[in-house]
């Protein structure tokens, strides 16, 4: 065997490979597209640092025709894939909040953190509270984002994200129960396909071995100082302080076909029957695949997703 070819520990292809002398082979979401106006959608977009020290930017999205005094409901938005993969710069998501903006009249910052396995959990976890944190750097107007301080409605902040995302503005929202940011009232969280797993199979998770197994090994990979698949970072449902989640209002959209979909529900379930004061909704996409709507966004149930999130943000306005 030519020991200059190196080794592979797991193949995620065609997604991402990992290899035992540590460095990873990311097999897409690596693009990044500029940003600007889009035609299609007219929602504008630029790019902005939030930790200098680390080099790590959000992109920043708004309808183009914003009046200047406008104060709009703000987005904050957690990329999935993984903990390991994509980024907030790439078409696919790019393309997913120019129209997320555009159905919801928001202002939107999609946040850039660093991935796994070069930068293992909780990292990601903290460099998404340091973007929160940034954002809540402008409630007094003098922040260092000239569209935050003009048109953001502080008042109406929502966390959202899909998939590993979703677990992020989980988590996030947890934290932000028990510190809370001075000037933000987190009025809702959005999770999409959220990203929750455990040590027993529930549901028809027994009905596929293989792939929890798969997903298994991704999460030790991601956290390897994880205390195992029963940590309150990858399964709420064990976290004894779930009850404390900062937010008002919560939405927990599950697709049909995707292998996730037993966690999501039962997270719904346990928010719904618990301690929580907020008030917890379900939407299920009967034949949804995992992100689906990012692969496939001009698709009926796609438009129905993001309905479904633009009347979530909105709801105290209709």
């Amino acid at each position: 065997m030519d020991s200059t070819i190196p080794e592979v520990a797991y193949d995620c292809s065609p997604f991402i490979r990992f290899y035992k002398d540590g460095h990873v082979e990311r097999l897409r979401g690596t693009d990044i597209v500029p940003s600007g106006l889009d035609p299609k959608t007219n929602v504008l977009s630029k790019d902005a640092v939030y930790s200098p020290e680390l080099n790590l930017s959000s992109r920043l999205y708004r309808p183009h025709n914003t009046n200047p005094d406008k104060k709009l409901p703000v987005l904050v938005y957690y990329h999935g894939g993984g903990f390991c993969m994509e980024n907030p710069f790439n078409f696919q998501y790019h393309d997913h909040l120019n129209n997320l903006v555009a159905v919801s009249n928001v202002i939107a910052i999609s946040v850039d953190y660093r991935l796994a396995p070069e930068h293992p959990l909780p990292i990601a976890y903290d460099d998404s509270w340091t973007a929160l944190k940034w954002v809540a750097s402008h409630v007094n107007g003098d922040g260092p984002e000239e569209w935050l301080n003009s048109h953001a409605d502080f008042g109406q902040v929502f966390l959202a994200g899909d998939s590993a995302g979703a677990n992020l503005a989980h988590q996030l929202a947890m934290r932000y129960g028990q510190e809370k940011l001075s000037g933000i009232d987190l009025t809702g969280v959005i999770l999409v396909h959220p990203y929750f797993w455990g040590k027993e199979p529930i549901g028809t998770e027994g009905e596929n071995l293989e792939s929890k197994s798969r997903i298994d090994v991704l999460w030790n990979i991601a956290c390897p100082t994880s205390s195992g698949l029963d940590d309150p970072l990858i399964n709420p449902l064990v976290d004894p302080g779930l009850d404390s989640l900062g937010c008002d209002r919560l939405l927990v959209i599950i697709g049909g076909k995707d292998f996730l979909r037993e966690r999501g529900r039962h997270y719904y379930e346990r928010l719904s029957k618990g301690g929580w004061e907020g008030v917890v909704e379900i939407m299920e996409g009967k034949d949804d695949e995992h992100v689906f709507h990012l692969h496939d966004p001009t698709c009926e149930n796609a438009v129905a997703l993001l309905k479904r999130i633009a009347s979530f943000i909105n709801e105290d306005k209709a």
